[in-house]
């Protein structure tokens, strides 16, 4: 969330960057309302001020014997002004706020402008795979490997639900382990394994609400949702919380599944694993102090790439522009992994730096020494990894002429075997 006053300081900025992202929010409208609500403010206090002078005034008449009645009722006038003024005020800053929660964080000056077209691959690494045969698309694998049972993932819950079985079922337990291991043995993260199903305020702290509530799966009996991911319960960890700037960055990965109600468009280039209403995933959450958020979103794309790395995945990595950009996030790599059976580069990940955007949100702030001013901190996250598209490119690119699938050796100690068959 924006600062109101930032955005009374920097409106040209801030229309640019609500342009700049594809959005419709009323910045006009808010700085109208921000100025209604100084004015407001202006009228009050000279009226408490006025207050306090005849208060004074009536005290010395009353001393000195004198009739004060009819100033006292000027007064009572005067107090029923400055309630009206206090009623008016709490009705604009509701307005104020309405606006300002609708309004996007604003894209870093390194991040390209325009819509997806101009979002701007930065490296690549790795090969496609060497084959002398025509590949097999992961669904038609994992079928004829029994890894996983699409129809009757669909009769439990509908379309676009899966089930996985047998090796299926262990290959996501032994990814979903090897990519927490990594990230707390090496990269110094500590592991959280919070609830799947949050309050309303936490999905506003992390940005989802209000502007996503059609996507989200929600119980109504308890005014519970289903998490889209594990950013938010993960970032809403400290919501309210001034931290230790000493211990500052603060690391967390969990493993949780996500739930998705929006899955995009179905057909050929969705089929199997693609896009799914729920899968499960490994996130990185990051609150750091904001000098170094951009030094840490380096590092934590390089964390993000290092599994796949090691599982040996050619990927590229892509800087999103301002049009592709999500509501909350300043700037954003997407790594996308490459998937021989289908030919096609899927996203696996997404780092993002939201600066102190969704910090504000959930008031979490810090204090950079004991007894300084609290600040907000920078809040960061990135996939590392979502399952779904991992698994359709170790399938694709690790098949064999014979149709079954070689083992990543990083997985081999996870899976307890080094070839997935019939």
């Amino acid at each position: 969330m924006l600062d109101v006053k930032y955005i009374r300081e920097n409106p040209e900025a801030v229309r640019q960057a609500v342009k700049d992202k594809g959005d419709h929010a009323d910045v006009d409208g808010l700085l109208k309302w921000d100025a209604a609500r100084r004015e407001i403010i202006a009228r009050a206090e000279a009226g408490r001020a006025e207050q306090n002078r005849v208060t004074q005034k009536v005290a010395e008449m009353k001393k000195a014997g004198q009739d004060a009645s009819e100033i006292i009722a000027e007064m009572k006038a005067l107090s029923d002004r400055i309630k009206a003024w206090d009623e008016e005020l709490r009705a604009v800053e509701a307005q104020i706020y309405e606006i300002q929660i609708r309004i996007p964080n604003i894209p870093h000056a390194s991040v390209p402008k325009g819509d997806p077209s101009h979002n701007v691959e930065i490296k690549r690494w790795g090969d496609p795979p060497k084959i002398d045969f025509q590949p097999l698309p992961h669904y038609e694998l994992a079928e004829r490997l029994g890894l996983v049972d699409f129809s009757r993932g669909a009769n439990l819950a509908g379309s676009s639900f899966v089930s996985y079985r047998g090796l299926g079922a262990k290959l996501e337990r032994a990814l979903i382990n090897f990519m927490i291991d990594v990230h707390v043995e090496k990269h110094g993260y500590t592991e959280i394994f919070p609830p799947f199903v949050v309050k309303r305020e936490v999905l506003f702290g992390t940005g989802q609400l209000p502007k996503l509530e059609e996507d989200m799966y929600h119980i109504p009996q308890d005014d519970l949702f289903l998490i889209p991911t594990a950013e938010v319960p993960v970032t809403n960890l400290h919501r309210g919380e001034v931290l230790d700037g000493e211990k500052l960055p603060i690391r967390y990965t969990a493993y949780t599944p996500c739930f998705r109600r929006e899955a995009g468009a179905y057909g050929k280039e969705t089929r199997g694993l693609v896009r799914i209403h729920q899968f499960n995933k490994v996130e990185m959450v990051k609150f750091v102090k904001p000098e170094s958020s951009y030094e840490e979103l380096e590092s934590l794309l390089a964390e993000a790439e290092e599994i796949l790395r090691l599982l040996g995945l050619p990927y590229r990595v892509i800087m999103l522009a301002s049009g592709d950009l999500s509501f909350s996030a300043a700037k954003c790599y997407d790594i996308e992994v490459y998937a021989q059976g289908m030919d096609k580069w899927l996203e696996v990940s997404s780092c993002s730096n939201f600066e102190d955007f969704q910090a504000r949100r959930a008031n979490i702030r810090f204090r950079a020494f004991k007894g300084a001013k609290p600040e907000y901190v920078h809040t960061l996250n990135g996939s590392g990894l979502a399952l779904p598209r991992t698994v359709i490119a170790l399938l694709e690119n690790y098949q064999t002429d014979e149709g079954t699938v070689i083992v990543p050796p990083v997985l081999r100690p996870y899976l307890g075997v080094d070839l997935l068959k019939r």
